[in-house]
């Protein structure tokens, strides 16, 4: 049983909904989601997940491609 299920808060400013996914600190920097703390894990609840989702379309297509 991970974080996520155990009821951890979204970790975007101003946010107080419950994470569903969770990302590295990596990955999220590449976004414009401003995140509170110094971890090495994101969490993050659906809609910034989305957001998310959204900005690092292209770089993730990308990415993939290379291997």
């Amino acid at each position: 049983m991970g974080k996520v299920d155990k009821g951890v808060k979204c970790m975007v400013k101003d946010c107080s909904n419950f994470a569903e996914r969770s990302l590295s600190a990596e990955q999220v920097s590449k976004s414009s989601l401003s995140v509170e703390g110094d971890a090495r894990r994101v969490y993050l609840c659906h809609e910034h997940y989305k957001q998310w989702k959204k900005e690092t379309k292209k770089a993730r297509e990308l990415e993939h491609i290379s291997y």
